[in-house]
């Protein structure tokens, strides 16, 4: 047994299940000792009674020579017996019996004494312990009666050697099968260390293997597992977001540079200069917003406290969001709809809300062409309230539906259309701390996007 098994937690609280389980088996073993040696023993007083109530008996029947023939037979009859007789004077002269004489002992208030009976063994002066129990007849008579024990003695001693064997191997097994377990612990720790070391490492693909046994271990890899692939997806996401950012703020960045520089050999007072100074502030303000737009997502996406959450009427929500679009759709010529149930009320952050909604309906106008139709619609249950807005416009290929919430990413038919791509990531990260299952479906034609709320989440 090694010394880092020793340390291992798991073999210290097998130990102690170890301790525990032995002193019960010794607790249990004690008792089945106690009970059996008691009632071996008050069978022995329970014989001796009897005999000496009978024997009482016969003397009152038949006084002092009926009593001697009673005792002289059954000596007689079991002369090798285990009963123990003895009927002496008032000055301990024997009169019949088995015994040459009175044991010098003394004997306790309820007349019962034990004492060593010599003689009778295998070996030269062997002796064994015999219990008796004294009785007093008229004419200053005393009669003992007892039983040679050394029969119970070594009952009582082979159970006392089998308890204590049971015992010595009951330790033994337990401390044998808290090894094995420690063991078998240590083994399946270890392969979640070495797994850990390899994720430390770099390699974040790597998983703690799980032997579908649905254990505590299985479950413990299970959740370290998800937590690994959460951490490796937002990994992934950093690297594409730091990507996207070098690939999409380098064209505005480089025209912003070239700007300036033209600037640089423009006299402020030529016509041209004004304008290059303007482009090149909307190129700034381009940058800014993707910026901000990029703060907004890690702001909200970080944001795990949910203590700030009210009640909300979601219904006064969406018409707040459809009133502020409207005239954007009148401009372009659009139709929007809009049905909301009032009774619509759901628990989150208004200010989170209003803008994954705002995000949701700027993106069904700038897509949708004029002329087109805009739909929004509210339904409200009590298990919670379904948001649905929809466009007529080109909407999103199957195959990009589960891209399309990824920072900067753009489909192909958007990429001449104004914007960064951040706005459904925001709209996916406000989802998910509302807990908010958002789905992309297809409307034949345009895009339907579905936020499913539920009561309690």
């Amino acid at each position: 047994m090694n010394a880092r098994l020793l340390r291992s937690s798991a073999f210290r609280l097998a130990l102690v299940y170890m301790l525990l389980f032995s002193t019960s088996v010794l607790i249990l073993l004690g008792f089945i000792y106690w009970s059996t040696s008691a009632y071996m023993t008050d069978q022995t007083d329970a014989t001796i009674e009897a005999e000496i109530a009978g024997l009482a008996e016969r003397y009152d029947l038949d006084g002092l020579p009926g009593l001697l023939a009673t005792i002289n037979e059954r000596v007689s009859r079991r002369p090798g017996g285990l009963s123990v007789y003895l009927l002496v004077t008032s000055a301990y002269k024997p009169l019949a019996g088995n015994l040459d004489r009175w044991p010098d002992v003394d004997e306790n208030e309820a007349g019962w004494l034990d004492f060593l009976l010599g003689g009778g063994g295998e070996e030269a002066g062997e002796t064994h312990r015999a219990r008796a129990r004294t009785f007093r007849l008229r004419g200053g008579f005393r009669l003992l009666v007892g039983r040679d024990i050394h029969d119970l003695e070594d009952t009582r001693r082979t159970i006392l050697r089998v308890l204590i064997w049971g015992l010595l191997v009951t330790v033994i097994l337990a401390a044998a099968g808290g090894a094995m377990i420690s063991r078998g612990t240590i083994r399946r720790l270890e392969t979640i260390n070495a797994t850990s070391r390899e994720i430390i490492g770099g390699d974040l693909s790597r998983r703690i293997p799980t032997r579908g046994t649905g254990d505590d271990f299985d479950m413990l890899a299970g959740n370290l597992n998800a937590m690994l692939g959460q951490i490796q997806t937002l990994m992934d996401d950093v690297a594409r977001v730091s990507d996207n950012i070098s690939h999409d703020l380098r064209t505005p960045l480089a025209r912003l540079r070239n700007n300036l520089q033209d600037l640089l050999a423009v006299p402020p007072d030529n016509a041209d200069w004004r304008v290059q100074v303007e482009q090149a502030l909307a190129e700034a303000d381009g940058i800014l917003s993707t910026f901000n737009a990029l703060m907004r997502i890690a702001r909200v996406e970080s944001s795990v406290r949910r203590g700030n959450f009210t009640e909300l009427d979601l219904a006064g929500l969406v018409t707040d969001v459809v009133e502020l679009y409207e005239p954007l759709c009148e401009d372009k010529g659009q139709h929007l709809e809009v049905e909301t149930d009032p009774g619509s009320r759901v628990r989150g952050d208004r200010d989170l809300l209003f803008q994954a909604i705002a995000n949701l309906l700027d993106n069904a106008i700038k897509y949708t062409p004029s002329g087109g139709c805009i739909e929004v619609g509210l339904i409200g249950d009590k298990h919670g309230a379904r948001l649905v807005v929809s466009d007529n416009g080109p909407g999103i290929p199957d195959a990009e539906r589960a891209m399309v919430f990824r920072r900067f990413y753009r489909c192909e038919q958007s990429r001449t259309t104004a914007g960064n791509g951040l706005g459904l990531s925001l709209v996916a990260a406000v989802a998910k701390i509302h807990g908010v299952d958002l789905s992309l479906e297809d409307n034949r034609p345009g895009l339907r996007v579905a936020c499913l709320f539920r009561n309690g989440d």
